[in-house]
């Protein structure tokens, strides 16, 4: 899983898997999910970011990592 924030458009992308999807469905006002051929979730886009997530902070608990990343 990999986390895109994009300054300019105030825009958060949350990568769930690495491959591209084929269909885009907006769940809520700003929030739209992107699904694969079999029509599973492979990302989640967040428009106007920071007025509906806190940004400042991020946790993970109970989270089955084997390798941390900052690419």
């Amino acid at each position: 899983m990999r986390l895109n924030y994009h300054q300019d458009t105030d825009s958060l992308y949350i990568h769930l898997v690495e491959h591209p999807g084929v269909e885009a469905r907006e769940v809520a006002p700003g929030i739209t999910i992107d699904f694969d051929r079999e029509g599973k979730p492979v990302g989640i886009d967040i428009e106007h970011a920071k007025s509906i997530l806190d940004m400042n902070k991020l946790d993970i608990e109970s989270f089955p990592i084997g390798k941390i990343s900052s690419a």
